[in-house]
């Protein structure tokens, strides 16, 4: 069973998180696709941030997809940081194999997150491309730190299964969406814009 993890604040999801959730499950292999829809991401500031429980709502609206699940179980954990989360999902289940899913531009700033080598070190990561961070990305201190452990975007569908450190970058068509484009739309003077789950057969 290999699951792929999608983290963010989903302040709000959007089609953008659509398409290269698709694009993930179809590229790596998955079986399922989690959104790990965060109570507040340690580095940003949470003014503009919803409430989960309306987050979850609207992702789960939009995210209706048979291999999709979206999650809000972090608020349960001590934080949100997401070596936490994912040392809490391999203890409760260790029979599953997961990918950390996320776009260039979370790469781009990966080494201000938490113990960021311990995280290419516990599972392999896939990298989406957006638009306008595909150099930034690939010239920032984690991918510099961790070249060699690239495997090749035609070598993508075996990810889930080679031993970390392991990560590629995959090229997509891009999305000019983002929820904070989406954010700024809908303040006043412009546009309107529109628990963990179990791993099935475990």
């Amino acid at each position: 069973m290999t699951v792929g993890l999608l983290g963010g604040s989903f302040n709000p999801a959007h089609d953008g998180h659509l398409a290269i959730s698709r694009e993930a499950l179809r590229r790596l292999r998955l079986d399922r696709l989690w959104w790990l829809v965060s109570p507040g991401n340690p580095l940003k500031d949470r003014g503009e941030l919803k409430p989960l429980a309306k987050r979850l709502e609207q992702a789960r609206r939009l995210a209706r997809h048979p291999r999709i699940d979206v999650t809000g179980f972090e608020a349960a954990l001590p934080d949100a940081y997401t070596r936490h989360t994912i040392a809490y999902l391999q203890a409760h289940y260790p029979a599953t194999g997961f990918v950390w899913v996320m776009g260039a531009d979370n790469l781009a700033s990966f080494d201000r997150w938490l113990d960021w080598p311990g995280i290419f070190a516990a599972l392999p990561i896939a990298v989406l491309d957006r638009p306008g961070c595909r150099f930034r990305a690939l010239a920032g201190r984690a991918a510099r730190r961790f070249e060699h452990a690239r495997a090749e975007e035609s070598d993508a569908a075996g990810l889930a299964r080679l031993a970390p450190p392991a990560w590629t970058f995959l090229t997509l068509p891009l999305s000019p969406q983002s929820s904070t484009a989406i954010r700024r739309k809908k303040r006043p003077g412009g546009g309107r814009a529109m628990g963990a789950p179990r791993p099935k057969g475990q």
